[in-house]
């Protein structure tokens, strides 16, 4: 990506000056790294209990048509449609988030409006367009109020996005906030004490790595720069796989 370029998209994620320090130009200056040590060693993720395998075999018309079909909690008496996910088939990146906003209720895809707009920017950034990855959440239905999901609604729901998973082979996750976070690795940590960690999600271990959602970034711009670390690390991590 040129310069320019990619001043325009750190520019959208709200970094307009955004230089090297001295360290960091001494690294990109010098010779390629060893790839052992290049990324941090990876940190287990808690032990997750194994969901039942009820979406085994489907392929993606047939989950799309399970999920639009699923009467498994009560947010389907809520909802105005489902929202499966939307994206490139054979991405390496997969971006989820918590659950779908009263937008994203109304149009039936993740990520639109302001948030959405930020995403794309924070994609951008790390030389990644929206139609080169695929976005899901944790939760298939918008819980009413955008409150928190219940833990039995995301018990629920976790088959279909670990069918989407199987299916997409991604290379690396990426869990956008901490209800997404803490709902995939099964735990009550702090978003903060989970940043900057590669942990494993699932049967096939694909390597995650948590972030600020673009939500919270447009109420708290001054994390956007911690937001750009994670999204650097992520690549990184990427490019390791």
């Amino acid at each position: 990506m040129n310069s320019d370029l990619r001043r325009e998209y750190l520019a959208g994620l709200g970094l307009v000056s955004w230089t090297l320090r001295a360290a960091e130009a001494e690294v990109a200056n010098s010779p390629e790294p060893n790839p052992a040590s290049a990324v941090p060693a990876i940190v287990p993720a808690t032990e997750l209990a194994d969901t039942p395998a009820r979406e085994a075999g489907a392929d993606w018309t047939e989950l799309r048509a399970r999920v639009a079909a699923c009467v498994r909690c009560g947010l389907c008496a809520t909802r105005t449609q489902t929202v499966f996910g939307v994206g490139n088939l054979n991405a390496e990146w997969l971006i989820v988030g918590e659950a779908p906003g009263a937008e994203e209720d109304r149009q039936g895809e993740p990520f639109v409006g302001r948030a959405g707009q930020l995403l794309n920017a924070m994609l951008h950034a790390v030389g990644l367009a929206r139609e080169q990855v695929y976005i899901a959440n944790v939760l298939k239905c918008r819980p009413p109020g955008n409150r928190d999901p219940g833990v039995s609604e995301a018990a629920e729901c976790l088959p279909y996005l670990e069918r989407q998973i199987a299916l997409l082979k991604p290379k690396i996750m990426l869990a956008v906030g901490r209800i997404a976070a803490q709902n995939l690795l099964r735990t009550d940590k702090t978003l903060g004490s989970l940043r900057q960690r590669v942990h494993r999600f699932g049967a096939t271990q694909v390597p995650m790595v948590v972030t600020y959602h673009p939500a919270y970034l447009l109420r708290t711009p001054t994390d956007k720069r911690k937001a750009w670390e994670d999204l650097k690390f992520a690549r990184e991590v990427c490019f390791r796989v």
